[in-house]
């Protein structure tokens, strides 16, 4: 049995079963390691070199978790609770209210959309933004899955489909591997051969909203730890705004010019504008930095599980056994050979949890079977690029799952796993592979 087939169907099994993400990751990585050969020792050793890779990104969300309850301080968060509370309007006012639910939610999906391209900060806007709309979503008794959904969504379509921002960075990725694997294409050809994977992400996107949680779901309204109501002034909520400006004008200098990660640098400016703008008194520091971080330290530790993860399922080497095995029985047959790469695309990812790292591994071989089977350029780079996708919306190992989830769940009613992960692996990855095998099949 192939051992990265094992070690995901471990990981996930587990995940479904409530066990901490963490412990299913190590847990799926050890009994892989061994499945694969590589024997106790070896296995222990090479997912403790793989934890570094995703260490920088973990302090980034550490800091940036403490930030933002850093900026809960100065009253900004009361401030758009009262604002959007006004939107609600009375109980008993149903169209208003259906209303402001729906202006809440493109709100959301708006920003989310925009944190890929426009301000390309990915998942930095939610310990910002989403935990104190909470009680306002609460009061729509809006499902808080459908919120994640529709936050995965702007996470992952845009740079999917679009060369800018993070996507920019994905089709860059996906041309220079395809090139090096024997095909080489333009920038531009990508966005016309993902449009149809990504069709089938509106189409559930559009499912999630009017019919899978388009019903009321109620929540208890609970303090969210660190965010307890501040009051604000003129003064405090300017300093807010100065801190969250020069905190996002810092992370795209550094992370767009500089080319370094940007995310720690641009938390620290944003709270040491906090420490000059007096939102932060010296003696609270501690109480309130640690707060934060620990709001986001989920987060971190799972990308830090992950990493580990990877690098076990790298060493086997049964990643390409089963890509090659795959490879075996599909025959002539175009259909069921998109059909049987997108599930391997989908395997590999679900572990790793990035479709940026699953391109170089899926590419290099991927791309000769396709010249091979006959497939067309466009039909190659929608099969390599829905396969390397496939996974990232609903792995718990993804920071497109894991940040919904951070924010949703701030108050400690959101599931990771089941009001997160399931919703929207049911939502996009399904669309993904009926959609993605369409397009290699058409174009």
């Amino acid at each position: 049995m192939n051992a990265v087939i094992i070690a995901v169907l471990i990981m996930l099994v587990l995940s479904l079963l409530r066990i901490n993400v963490v412990l299913a990751l190590v847990t799926g990585a050890l009994v892989g390691g061994l499945v694969g050969g590589l024997g106790l020792e070896a296995t222990i050793n090479s997912f403790t070199e793989g934890l570094g890779a995703n260490a920088a990104v973990a302090l980034s969300y550490a800091l940036l978790g403490a930030f933002a309850v850093a900026l809960s301080k100065t009253g900004l968060p009361d401030a758009l609770v009262e604002g959007a509370i006004k939107l609600v309007g009375s109980k008993g006012d149903s169209r208003k209210k259906a209303l402001s639910k729906a202006l809440i939610l493109i709100i959301i999906l708006a920003v989310s959309i925009m944190s890929q391209n426009v301000i390309p900060v990915h998942i930095a806007f939610i310990p910002i933004l989403i935990p104190p709309l909470l009680k306002v979503l609460n009061e729509l008794n809006i499902d808080r899955r459908l919120t994640a959904t529709i936050i995965t969504f702007g996470l992952t379509a845009p740079y999917i489909l679009l060369p800018v921002g993070f996507g920019g960075i994905f089709h860059d990725i996906l041309q220079t591997n395809m090139g090096e694997s024997g095909l080489s294409i333009n920038l531009s050809s990508i966005p016309t051969a993902m449009i149809i994977p990504v069709m089938g992400m509106v189409l559930g996107l559009l499912v999630a909203v009017f019919f899978s949680y388009r019903k009321d779901r109620f929540y208890e309204q609970k303090n969210v730890a660190g965010q307890e109501t501040a009051g604000y002034t003129t003064k405090s909520l300017l300093v807010a705004v100065a801190a969250v400006v020069l905190s996002l004008a810092s992370q795209l200098y550094l992370t767009e010019v500089v080319e370094v990660q940007g995310m720690i640098y641009g938390s620290l400016i944003g709270i040491l504008v906090l420490y000059i703008g007096g939102a932060m008194k010296f003696s609270e520091t501690d109480i309130i930095l640690t707060s934060g971080m620990r709001m986001m330290a989920f987060i971190g530790f799972v990308m830090i599980s992950a990493s580990g993860f990877a690098s076990v399922m790298r060493a086997t080497g049964h990643i390409e056994t089963l890509v090659a095995s795959s490879a075996q029985w599909i025959g002539s047959n175009q259909l069921l050979a998109a059909f049987a790469m997108l599930m391997v695309g989908l395997l590999i990812t679900m572990g790793i949890g990035s479709s940026f790292s699953t391109i170089p591994i899926i590419a290099a071989i991927f791309v000769p079977l396709c010249i091979e089977l006959g497939f067309s350029p466009m039909a190659t780079i929608a099969i390599v690029g829905t396969a390397a996708a496939l996974g990232d919306a609903g792995s718990p190992a993804s920071d497109s799952t894991l940040g919904p989830t951070a924010g949703l769940n701030a108050d400690g009613q959101h599931n990771h796993i089941w009001d997160t992960c399931v919703p929207t692996f049911l939502h996009y990855n399904i669309p993904l592979i009926i959609f993605g095998t369409i397009a290699a099949v058409i174009l």
